[in-house]
């Protein structure tokens, strides 16, 4: 039996000065970001602020095809439509999935007017094992100006977001560490 290579990972860390600031740092790149306003959390919960500690796997990339071009990815990239969300409702079937707008249970619009989310990496965070209340809609986007926090993601400033996933290889994870 084969070992895999291991995986190639962008870490985030959080900044000693405050909880909702970060820096992440992939080979000779560093660039700093914005986390949830309760910073880095061992246990996520649907609505708390945080961004969850651990290693979240890259398994899809969403972008808006008026906005920017695909990204390089060795993962599945598919184009963000104005009918696109994602479920964000503690106890619906499609809990933490993408659902097609108009949806009844609470979602977020992923087709957004801040430009927020025109680059969007989707993280393996309470995905393939979903925990009802666990978190939900933890991703890599573009950061807000100023970094203000996220709602739990990890945001980098548009052009740093977009050089990272053109490196040469890019990461095909993000390990988040308090």
């Amino acid at each position: 039996m084969s070992k895999s290579r291991p995986l190639r990972h962008a870490v985030v860390a959080r900044s000693p000065a405050h909880p909702a600031r970060g820096t992440l740092r992939f080979g000779n790149l560093t660039y700093p970001c914005a986390l949830g306003p309760a910073g880095i959390v061992p246990l996520k919960r649907e609505g708390d602020g945080g961004t969850p500690m651990g290693v979240w796997r890259i398994v899809g990339m969403l972008y808006r095809p008026d906005k920017v071009a695909p990204p390089r990815a060795h993962v599945p990239v598919r184009p963000i439509a104005p009918g696109d969300g994602w479920c964000d409702a503690p106890g619906d079937p499609n809990y933490n999935r993408p659902v097609d707008l108009p949806y009844p249970a609470s979602h977020e619009r992923l087709w957004r007017d801040d430009g927020l989310y025109d680059v969007v990496v989707v993280l393996d965070y309470n995905l393939a094992r979903r925990s009802q209340g666990r978190g939900s809609c933890i991703f890599m986007h573009i950061a807000r100006p100023g970094l203000s926090p996220t709602a739990g993601c990890v945001a980098l400033a548009r052009q740093d977001l977009l050089r990272l996933l053109a490196a040469p290889h890019p990461p095909e994870a993000v390990e988040i560490v308090g």
